[in-house]
């Protein structure tokens, strides 16, 4: 079975309402427990906001580092879930569910590479 990222991009600035967020988050709950009994869940993070993030860079012999995201733009990484799949039909199928679940945020779909970091 290969492993895939699904990353799910948020607009920048401040969360939806409690209102809006609440049923999100139990339909988001109910397809993460419909992937464990799939048995495709393999991990899910949700992340702080860009602002918290701080950026490593090697360059001229040290590593420069430096506040914020490493792109500026109206979007950004929200969370992610890897799961595993025997194609990419079948992530496929699950990303489509997350776009549901989390409409209208955008769901990528990845295949991750294996053995080169390892």
């Amino acid at each position: 079975m290969r492993q895939y990222l699904l990353s799910i991009y948020q607009p920048d600035g401040d969360p939806p309402p409690p209102e809006f967020l609440e049923p999100v988050m139990r339909n988001l709950e109910a397809l993460n427990a419909e992937i464990r009994e799939a048995g495709a869940w393999m991990f899910a993070g949700g992340l702080f906001p860009p602002s918290t993030a701080t950026v490593l860079k090697f360059t001229d012999e040290e590593v420069l580092m430096t506040d914020g995201p490493f792109v500026e733009g109206k979007e950004h990484l929200g969370g992610f879930t890897i799961i595993q799949a025997p194609d990419l039909d079948a992530a496929l199928d699950w990303g489509r569910k997350y776009a549901r679940v989390l409409a209208p945020l955008s769901i990528e779909v990845r295949p991750m590479e294996h053995g080169s970091c390892g």
